[in-house]
């Protein structure tokens, strides 16, 4: 069995933590693991591969998260802009041998009971054995209005419902047959195809002809012209609401899509007053709220029923129950043509990670770590220069036609408009401080003219 994990969503209810460049799957949450990773592990003793779907900035975070874990047996699709999950799946089913089971998991959902979820999964396995599409139907404890829901008779799915307002999904839990939708689902490559087929032809055909034109060396890569060409829609509306071959299966692993921070709060530990513990926090008089910062600390005083996220860049502070408007925020921002919805301060690369420490008009100063075996693609800018100054490691530095060693307190200069690379040969991490002076210092003003990532 294949365990396909989709990894393309951006977490924008969980801002500010998550970012486009840094989504909730790859923050770790959870006892200094992501949920990616914890998807990982919760899956690899159940299937013999992960086919991992992200895109290409998403793919070097979930290498070095895979590393981490010294996991072995795993594919990459990379897709250059997301359609949506039917065609992600498609494209990787069209990778597997038609009669291979996958089970199709978001990697940004936390699952704590594994025992029963284990169970469960074998379950789904039969199932898809005789050519179901089997899905994972959570049992609604509450009228949870963030979730989508299915109508069941049995094992028999008899409607897919959207998120529904309050007193809908109240008679939902009161019917007692009705589950949250998952998105957990299970069935065989080719029998998920021949559905696509008959319910999605156009999606079917478009995603086969990028398959079959896509580069496949270790990594499966999708044209952009390609995938801009193949409809945008979910796996429930392009196949799990038309096909006849539905069956769900009461899913009770204590399950959260831990899609607003409302939801996320549940999950951590509290003091005797209702509060997040968090040694960093203050609280007088206060009870019930969701603090979650590890930076500066958070004091309050007669404050009650509050979400508090505070990042080096930005600080949320939301009513509990208002979570799920996050959302409208992260729009705003992208109005404003802000990086905020995009990137952290400290911002993760193939190579190592940077980290912003000022940012004024006509200048930037970063801290760039390297770490070891890696280096910087061969670039040059067209709008600023830099100076570098190693604090620890030894750097190789190309600059021109010249390569020479950076020590511990020496420096170089990279003139505007000159080639340069920064590499590091040694065994320990490289870091410098680079100051960035011109009249524009945004990370776009990079033309890259060789890569060991292969990025544009």
């Amino acid at each position: 069995m294949t365990n396909i994990i989709l990894c393309g969503g951006s977490g924008t209810r969980l801002w500010p933590i998550s970012r486009t460049l840094m989504p909730k799957q790859f923050v770790k949450l959870f006892n200094k693991k992501s949920l990616f990773q914890l998807t990982v592990e919760r899956n690899e003793n159940i299937c013999t591969q992960q086919f991992i779907i992200s895109n290409a900035e998403q793919y070097f975070l979930a290498l070095d998260q895979l590393e981490e874990l010294s996991s072995k047996n795993n594919k990459f699709l990379l897709e250059p802009i997301g359609r949506n999950t039917a065609p992600a799946i498609a494209l990787a089913c069209f990778a597997l041998d038609k009669n291979e089971i996958v089970l199709v998991s978001s990697s940004d959902h936390l699952i704590k009971n594994e025992s029963e979820y284990q169970k469960t999964v074998l379950k789904a396995q039969e199932l898809a054995e005789d050519n179901n599409l089997v899905t994972f139907g959570i049992t609604a404890e509450y009228p949870e209005v963030g979730y989508g829901y299915i109508e069941a008779d049995g094992q028999d799915v008899k409607a897919f419902h959207e998120k529904p307002d309050k007193n809908t999904a109240q008679k939902y839990v009161d019917a007692g047959n009705f589950y949250w939708n998952s998105g957990i689902f299970c069935f065989k490559a080719g029998i998920f195809l021949e559905e696509l087929e008959s319910y999605s032809p156009d999606i079917y055909n478009a995603s086969k002809i990028a398959y079959e034109n896509a580069k496949n060396n270790s990594i499966l890569r999708i044209s952009h012209e390609d995938m801009m060409s193949i409809p945008e829609d979910s796996i429930d509306y392009a196949v799990m609401e038309k096909s006849n071959k539905v069956k769900v299966i009461p899913a009770n692993i204590d399950w959260s899509d831990l899609g607003s921070f409302d939801a996320l709060s549940k999950e951590f530990p509290k003091d005797k007053n209702g509060n997040s513990l968090n040694d960093n926090l203050i609280a007088i008089n206060s009870k019930n709220n969701f603090v979650y910062g590890k930076e500066r600390l958070v004091a309050l005083v007669g404050i009650d029923d509050l979400i508090v996220v505070d990042t080096p860049d930005a600080l949320l502070i939301s009513k509990k129950g208002d979570s799920q408007k996050i959302k409208d925020i992260v729009k705003e921002l992208k109005g404003r043509e802000s990086n905020l919805p995009h990137i952290h301060l400290t911002a993760h690369r193939p190579w190592g990670t940077y980290t912003v420490l000022e940012d004024e008009e006509q200048y930037k100063v970063k801290k760039i770590i390297v770490k070891p075996g890696k280096r910087l693609s061969l670039q040059k800018h067209f709008h600023r220069s830099e100076h570098w100054i190693v604090v620890s490691g030894t750097a190789t530095v190309t600059v021109g036609d010249e390569t020479r060693l950076i020590r511990p307190n020496e420096s170089t200069y990279i003139k505007m408009g000159e080639v340069h690379r920064l590499e590091n040969e040694g065994k320990i991490d490289v870091v410098l401080i680079e100051a960035q002076v011109g009249e524009y210092t945004g990370e776009d003003d990079i033309v890259r003219i060789e890569d060991d990532f292969e990025r544009i």
